[in-house]
């Protein structure tokens, strides 16, 4: 369902069916490790995935550092200029 490079690759799905009795499969909820690292001032233009690129040569790994972070959504991470957000070691 997921690819290898996803953060849910591997993750339990359940299967139920919408209100027009459609089929539908969902990933469970997983429990976010607790992670070491160290805290990092977003500049303006930053994007995740370019942070990503440059610590972790590899700019789909972005989701570590969404993990490492409380935001619901992952973009918000890098809105505002001057901010610090925790980046995982690995």
């Amino acid at each position: 369902m997921f690819t290898k490079n996803s953060r849910y690759y591997g993750i339990e799905t359940v299967t139920g069916r919408d209100p027009n009795g459609k089929e539908i499969r969902a990933a469970k909820l997983r429990r976010l490790p607790a992670t070491n690292g160290r805290s990092l001032t977003v500049h303006d233009g930053d994007q995740l995935d370019v942070m990503s690129k440059r610590l972790y040569r590899d700019g789909t790994r972005y989701w570590h550092i969404a993990d490492a972070n409380t935001e619901l959504e992952a973009k918000s991470l890098v809105s505002e200029a001057n901010r610090d957000i925790e980046v995982p070691e690995r």
